[in-house]
């Protein structure tokens, strides 16, 4: 037992580094945000009982307000207040499920694709004229909102554009919504969910049920010392080959729904470019400029 509790302390102090720079940019937009740290560790007290009783129950035994506090270091009574209080409900606001099921529809399915397999531009309704329109692609996600109504509210937030002809053009906001947008806020915390947790089962060991052995794909290419010049164009190229990956997993993944299998998984896919100014070090950096990992 003595040689377990020392490689679980041994563990969190090999941590301690990578979990810091990992929170960095979060603690950086919390800040900003006016989010302050008593605030913060409210909401760390309230997770990770949460976490405890939910992830780290043993089979056949009673999950007890003294087990989760030896699992969280918070003391009984704190743990029996928070269990009371309820676990915390995952919820996808409504607006942000129509238009992630809408546009995931105008990326994927070739009605809506011009011959180059991109999102085409669609005549607003209508029976006349060839092609499909914005207002068949929304019918067939929904018919409780009208589709007048919702090409205004996309206007609004630049998700669509009406071109030279009078169609109905998607924009880079249904892809990247702009600041303020609801949807950005639930996938900031989705999207980011998913990346830690991949990486995350990935240090654990913990198996994916698909394969008992194989980690989860969680890599990324980086270099440093470049111009800025070198960088901008690197992003660019980044963003253009992201697009057509996203939107190839994209259609198979509209295909295989289509097909009538259900089930109880889910299936993130997803990709990430940054770029930024370092301050140099003060030693040189010795070896080669560029890896992958």
């Amino acid at each position: 037992m003595a040689d377990s509790e020392d490689n679980g302390l041994t563990d969190a102090a090999r941590l301690q580094q990578p979990i810091a720079r990992l929170l960095r940019p979060l603690v950086r937009l919390l800040i900003r945000y006016g989010t302050t740290f008593p605030a913060l560790c409210d909401l760390l007290r309230e997770l990770y009982v949460n976490v405890a009783v939910h992830d780290f129950v043993l089979p056949d035994k009673e999950q007890t307000d003294s087990r989760i506090s030896l699992l969280t270091g918070i003391h009984r009574k704190e743990v029996r207040r928070l269990r009371e209080a309820g676990a915390p409900v995952r919820t996808i606001p409504a607006s942000v499920s129509r238009a992630s099921q809408i546009v995931a529809l105008w990326l994927g399915d070739r009605r809506f694709a011009d011959k180059k397999g991109a999102p085409a531009p669609l005549r607003r309704a209508g029976s006349s004229g060839r092609g499909p329109t914005f207002e068949a692609l929304v019918e067939e996600v929904t018919r409780d909102v009208r589709p007048r109504a919702i090409l205004d509210e996309w206007l609004d937030r630049k998700i669509v554009s009406i071109d030279e002809d009078g169609r109905v053009a998607l924009g880079e906001a249904a892809i990247a919504p702009n600041r303020n947008d609801e949807r950005q806020l639930y996938y900031f915390g989705r999207n980011l969910h998913d990346h830690i947790a991949a990486a995350s089962a990935n240090i654990a060991h913990e198996p994916t049920h698909l394969d008992e052995t194989a980690p989860f794909m969680e890599r990324a290419v980086h270099y440093e010392g470049l111009s800025e010049a070198s960088a901008r164009r690197l992003e660019a190229l980044s963003r253009e080959l992201a697009m057509q990956g996203l939107i190839a997993a994209n259609r198979e993944a509209q295909t295989l729904q289509k097909s009538g299998e259900d089930g109880h998984w889910r299936w993130t896919f997803g990709v990430y470019v940054y770029r930024e100014e370092e301050r140099p070090p003060r030693e040189p950096a010795k070896g080669q400029k560029g890896s992958r990992s």
